[in-house]
């Protein structure tokens, strides 16, 4: 790629997700479109919009059943028992058809956990409780970071000195943006979070 120097590279960035959320899913294929061209290391960890709401009288997600448990907790126990990594390979085979066709929606997960090489016992977590307090530790380790109201996903850059950039919910997006809009709204964000001061934007 022409026109981006060194100092662009070698970037990291976690990036906490719901695995349910239809939004998130297009600030992942976002950041993934561009992270093999940057040099840019992608640390997928789990959040939820589940136990974001559940103090709340209302329920924004229409969930009155709680079936976004289920998803959240499951990649809770694929990032504490086998990595981040397989965590964003588990997250890929739920919103992708056997083809990689993207879904409009996440798919069985015993069949996403089978594509991604995981035991397929793992789905059973999605009914347990048993990695709630992982799922509550990762959730606030990237939620806590914001001192506003705010959703999945949420986002810390790390610089390739080490330092870490003002973490960010978002950016939230209808659809995943061109090659050139996608960059533009990289070297946006990497603008944005550098600014130890920011609280807060919406469009």
């Amino acid at each position: 790629m022409t026109g981006r120097t060194d100092t662009e590279t070698g970037w990291a960035v976690d990036f906490w997700l719901d695995p349910a959320c239809p939004l998130t899913r297009h600030t992942a294929r976002w950041i993934t479109q561009i992270a093999g061209e940057l040099s840019l290391q992608v640390r997928w960890r789990a959040m939820s919009l589940a136990v974001l709401n559940e103090h709340r009288d209302d329920d924004p997600e229409d969930d009155p059943h709680g079936y976004l448990w289920i998803p959240a907790r499951v990649a809770t126990a694929i990032q504490t028992e086998h990595g981040h990594a397989a965590l964003g390979t588990f997250y890929d085979a739920l919103w992708t058809e056997p083809d990689s066709t993207e879904r409009e929606w996440i798919g069985d997960i015993g069949e996403a956990l089978q594509r991604s090489g995981l035991p397929i016992g793992l789905a059973e977590a999605g009914t347990s409780t048993g990695y709630d307090q992982a799922l509550r530790a990762s959730h606030h380790a990237g939620v806590d970071r914001i001192d506003a109201e705010i959703g999945t996903p949420v986002l810390t850059i790390t610089s390739p000195d080490g330092q870490q950039q003002q973490s960010i919910f978002g950016p939230v997006l209808s659809a995943v943006p061109g090659w050139t809009d996608a960059l533009r709204l990289w070297d946006a964000t990497l603008l944005i979070t550098s600014i130890p001061t920011l609280r807060e934007i919406k469009a």
